[in-house]
C-alpha cells in the first residue's frame, strides 16, 4: 500500500499529529499502532518541556518515522514564511506542512495567502505541502506553484464530520498530477476508507486519534481502514443506480 510523496516512497499512507495526547505513553502507543511513517508538529504551539522534553522527539523518530514542521497557528503569509523557515532549520527539514488559517473561529485556510507563502517558500528550495480548502481551482494552483502535495480539508480542523464534499474531492483527485492527502475533520475509520475510496493518495489526521477514548485502538482501526479504503477503490465499485437491478437474470425461470 505504499506511496511516493517527492522522491521518497512510503509504506503506510496515514500521516498522524503529535498535539493533543493525553500523555507521552498514548502518543507512541498510537504511532506504533498506526505504522505511520510521518508524524506533524506544529512549532509555533510546541512546549517541548510541557510535553516529554527530547522524549517526545525521541517517541516521534522511533522506527525511522520522518518528522513533518507545520506552521500552524499562522494568519498572514508573512507568519507563516517565518515559522516554516524555523521549523526547517529546527528539525533539519526541508518539508513543510503550510497552514495560513484565516480567523481562530472557523480555522479554514486563507487562499490568497496560504498561496503567496507557498509561491515565497517553493522559491527558497522547501518543499510545501499545504493545507487547502477542498476547492479544485486552488488545489489547481498549488499544484502549478510546485507544491509538493495537495492537502484539501474534509472538514473544519478538529469537527470530526468526515467528508462533507466528496464531489470536489474526487473532482481534485481526477485532475491532480501529485499526490491528494485529506487533511482534517476526519472522525473515525469510516471517514478514512472513504478517503482512500474516492482515490485520494492518503489521509492526515491528528483529534480522530488524540481525543478518542483509547488512542492507540483507534489508530490501529484507522490502519485498518486505510488498507479497506484503497482495496475498494482498486477494485472499482459498482455504480450508484437510482432503480434496483437484479442480481441473477430471468433466463431459464420455470414461471414468468
Amino acid at each position: 500500500m505504499s506511496f511516493t510523496l517527492g522522491t521518497q516512497q512510503f509504506s503506510s499512507r496515514l500521516l498522524l499529529g503529535s498535539a493533543g495526547y493525553p500523555n507521552l505513553a498514548s502518543l507512541e502507543q498510537s504511532l506504533d499502532a498506526a505504522g505511520c511513517q510521518i508524524v506533524t508538529v506544529a512549532i509555533r504551539r510546541l512546549n517541548v518541556d510541557e510535553i516529554g522534553g527530547q522524549d517526545f522527539i525521541a517517541a516521534i523518530k522511533k522506527n525511522n518515522r520522518v518528522i513533518l514542521p507545520n506552521t500552524a497557528g499562522c494568519y498572514t503569509a508573512k507568519d507563516a514564511v517565518l515559522m516554516a523557515q524555523l521549523a526547517c532549520e529546527a528539525f533539519e527539514s526541508n518539508w513543510v506542512k503550510l497552514e495560513v488559517i484565516a480567523d481562530s473561529y472557523q480555522l479554514l485556510p486563507e487562499p490568497q495567502e496560504l498561496l503567496a507563502a507557498a509561491k515565497n517558500l517553493i522559491k527558497q528550495g522547501i518543499q510545501v505541502l499545504p493545507y487547502c480548502l477542498d476547492d479544485p481551482l486552488l488545489c489547481r494552483q498549488l499544484e502549478d506553484l510546485g507544491c509538493l502535495a495537495v492537502m484539501p480539508l474534509g472538514s473544519p480542523i478538529g469537527s470530526g464530520q468526515g467528508i462533507r464534499n466528496p464531489k470536489a474531492i474526487e473532482q481534485i483527485v481526477a485532475q491532480a498530477k501529485v499526490p491528494v492527502i485529506i487533511d482534517a475533520g476526519i472522525g473515525s475509520a469510516s471517514d478514512v476508507a472513504f478517503a482512500m475510496e474516492l482515490g485520494c493518495d492518503a489521509v492526515l489526521l491528528n483529534t480522530a486519534v488524540a481525543k478518542a477514548q483509547n488512542p492507540p485502538l483507534m489508530a490501529q482501526a484507522l490502519k485498518e481502514a486505510i488498507d479497506c479504503g484503497r482495496n475498494a477503490f482498486k477494485a472499482g465499485r459498482i455504480p450508484i443506480k437510482d432503480m434496483a437491478t437484479p442480481s441473477t437474470t430471468p433466463k431459464g425461470l420455470f414461471f414468468k
